[in-house]
């Protein structure tokens, strides 16, 4: 398999900093991104790798992001291959205390960084010809929404990245872009904070919550999977599928 140059939104922790990890190691070039300078700057420390990683710090949720994501990874390593839109934030509050500031914020992080940013390769993509690869990741909370958990404004722009996935897969196809996510259930990562992310395993039919290297897995699956697009994939434990009895 021949090195290709990979784009990780978000990826100075959690999700995204496993993806850049793992793209890394089997020796292709990554671009990662993250808002803050200096935890970006401590991850490509850790990665290694000089040679073969670059950074842009910047809110994905502006298109300046995006378009230095893409100018970067031209510059440094010729070409974009595969986009992973990982980035993006996530907190429950009721439905009845959204502000119009809260619902902003959640879509302008988490739909239009993606659309935007993707929006950004794809053109770049065009240009090169031979087609590519974009997964971007969702949560199986679209499809089966819990009580315990009010969540409508990052659900609804979650929602809007899902169907960006499959609306893109259709329209993009005629040119050998592939377009697919992966839902992620509840995984291991820092954005459960201090709370007891354990307790949510019983939820899923595995009994136990998620990996960050088994969203990766999922990642990497669809990034080189070349006669799939327009899946949403759950790596949840079979959250959706079922409960444990």
């Amino acid at each position: 398999m021949s090195a290709k140059t990979v784009i990780v939104t978000g990826s100075s922790s959690g999700i995204g900093r496993d993806v850049a990890r793992a793209f890394l190691e089997r020796g292709d070039a990554v671009v990662l991104n993250g808002r803050d300078p200096d935890k970006l700057d401590a991850v490509v420390a850790e990665l290694g790798a000089p040679d073969r990683v670059a950074s842009v710090a910047g809110d994905i949720g502006s298109p300046a992001t995006g378009s230095e994501l893409v100018r970067i990874a031209v510059e440094r390593f010729g070409r974009v291959d595969v986009l992973v839109n990982n980035a993006g934030i996530f907190d429950a509050k009721p439905f009845v205390e959204v502000t119009a500031a809260d619902l902003d914020r959640y879509i302008g992080a988490n739909l239009k960084g993606t659309y935007f940013t993707t929006q950004e390769v794809v053109r770049q993509l065009l240009r090169q010809g031979g087609g590519g690869s974009i997964v971007n990741i969702g949560t199986v909370l679209i499809d089966h929404a819990l009580a315990g958990l009010p969540a409508t404004a990052p659900l609804v722009s979650k929602g809007g990245v899902h169907a960006l996935t499959t609306s893109l897969a259709a329209e993009l196809a005629v040119d050998g872009i592939r377009v697919n996510a992966v839902a992620p259930g509840f995984i291991r990562t820092p954005i459960f904070g201090d709370a007891d992310v354990d307790a949510s395993g019983r939820l899923a039919l595995l009994d136990r919550v998620g990996e960050v290297a088994e969203t990766t897995a999922a990642v990497l699956y669809l990034a080189d999977a070349e006669f799939t697009t327009g899946h949403i994939l759950p790596v949840d434990g079979g959250f959706i599928s079922g409960r444990a009895a």
